[in-house]
């Protein structure tokens, strides 16, 4: 069959559909670029906030109304959704033949055998274990996506993942290291270590190593750069910390969800470290690791949060002084204790406030990014644009960089020095480039 899959939500989505779509490969199926050319269409769906739902709603809309003006296209849903009582409804409701749970990607095969058999429906929703030791082939791209781990088991109220991912299970330090290591001999630039939270690697076996062991294992495999994401405060050690500021290829770029800065938030939200605890966490992260940037992220509008709780999070902000921030409304999920228990608030409440922490983590964003004029960085340059004058790519501190594409003969990592820089990008030039291949000029 031609086959298409349509990703949505995280980057552990991202490295499942790249087992899939090897699975797919396997199975004797062909990979189409364009959904429309599919017979076979799955989507891998995210249930953390409610616009991904809407996405995938829409999106499984007009997929029956194809079929019913005569499209022969089989649909599947995979992801977080598919294994909440929401997506099985969502399922059901637009003719979906294919349901496979986060932790069930591997039976698309079965799946397509029993439809193949004359089965009109295939839905497989357990956690398998064969996830744990599988090994997809390494991508054809410069990153490469790397679970460790699976699951969650914080039980923050307001968050679905331990209903659809499951207690937390890490992966056997040998195939993770085998996995990284098929990566480096392909030819991939970065690797980036995943899991709900990754910092619990190994605490509930003995026998592997602790997350800050394994970090220093992957980094010296020898990829050009290592990144991890995400992490959780409760479990981010100092031993973390030291393999960040040791090793080398361990970019010093580090993501630490706060959620709120009031205490008594945090305690609604079943956070289980306080706020001056994560700001010792922070002050040592500044105090051994050289031009770091820790980016965060924060849910506004909490139920129950008051004006007192905001302005917690607002100091918090300035007190860490955030170079980069994820920052959302909060959205009630069916299913989580916070959507039982608490009572939302008016949303023109929580969008006056997330205006305010967007301004301000604006001002931080502009302020650091200015600190880099005239400094070089290491920066992984991704893209060469088409449609523009520029080549894209990443710096170890996770900035976005533009530099002129006539200075680029390859994609990889390059030397750049930093000329320009908005609140959200740097322009640079290319080290031993020639300089006036293109103006360079901030793109609107």
């Amino acid at each position: 069959m031609r086959a298409h899959v349509i990703t949505y939500g995280c980057q552990m989505n991202e490295y499942d559909t790249h087992t899939i779509r090897s699975e797919l490969v396997a199975g004797g199926h062909r990979l189409v670029d364009h959904p429309g050319d599919a017979e076979l269409l799955l989507v891998n769906t995210c249930a953390v906030r409610g616009k991904p739902v809407e996405k995938v709603v829409s999106l499984l809309g007009e997929l029956r109304k194809q079929k019913r003006q005569g499209r022969d296209v089989t649909v599947g849903m995979m992801g977080c959704l598919a294994q909440l009582e929401e997506g099985r409804a969502i399922a059901e409701k637009f003719g979906v033949e294919i349901l496979l749970g986060p932790g069930a990607i591997t039976d698309i095969g079965p799946a397509l055998d029993a439809l193949r058999g004359g089965q009109e429906r295939y839905e497989s929703l357990r956690f398998k274990t064969d996830l744990e030791t599988l090994i997809p082939p390494a991508p054809d791209a410069l990153t490469g996506f790397l679970t460790i781990m699976r699951g969650c088991d914080h039980h923050c109220t307001y968050c679905i993942v331990p209903t659809t991912r499951g207690p937390e299970v890490s992966r056997p330090v040998d195939v993770i290291l085998a996995e990284a290591q098929a990566m480096r001999d392909t030819g991939v630039q970065e690797v980036v270590l995943l899991g709900q939270n990754v910092n619990s690697y190994g605490l509930k076996d003995d026998g592997l190593p602790s997350f800050a062991e394994l970090l220093r294992l992957v980094a010296q495999i020898g990829i050009p750069r290592v990144k991890f994401t995400t992490s959780h405060p409760m479990n981010f050690t100092s031993d973390i910390i030291d393999v960040i500021a040791d090793e080398p290829n361990v970019c010093s770029f580090i993501h630490l969800p706060v959620q709120s800065g009031s205490d008594a938030v945090l305690r609604r939200m079943a956070r289980e470290y306080r706020r001056e605890r994560y700001l010792d966490i922070v002050r040592e992260i500044r105090a051994k690791v050289e031009d770091v940037v820790i980016s965060t992220d924060l849910i506004v509008g909490f139920p129950g949060e008051t004006e007192a709780d905001f302005d917690q999070t607002m100091t918090l902000f300035d007190e860490v002084a955030y170079e980069h921030a994820y920052m959302f409304i909060y959205s009630a999920r069916p299913g989580t204790p916070s959507a039982e228990r608490f009572e939302d608030m008016p949303r023109e409440v929580k969008v006056e406030r997330l205006q305010r922490l967007i301004d301000k983590q604006k001002r931080y964003a502009f302020e650091a990014n200015q600190r880099w004029l005239g400094r070089e960085t290491r920066v992984l340059i991704r893209e060469i644009q088409a449609d523009s004058d520029y080549a894209v790519g990443s710096s170890d501190q996770n900035h976005t960089v533009l530099v002129p594409k006539g200075q680029i003969q390859r994609l990889g990592v390059h030397r750049v020095t930093v000329e320009q820089a908005t609140p959200h990008t740097l322009y640079g030039t290319v080290a031993g480039a020639r300089t006036d291949a293109v103006p360079l000029v901030m793109a609107s």
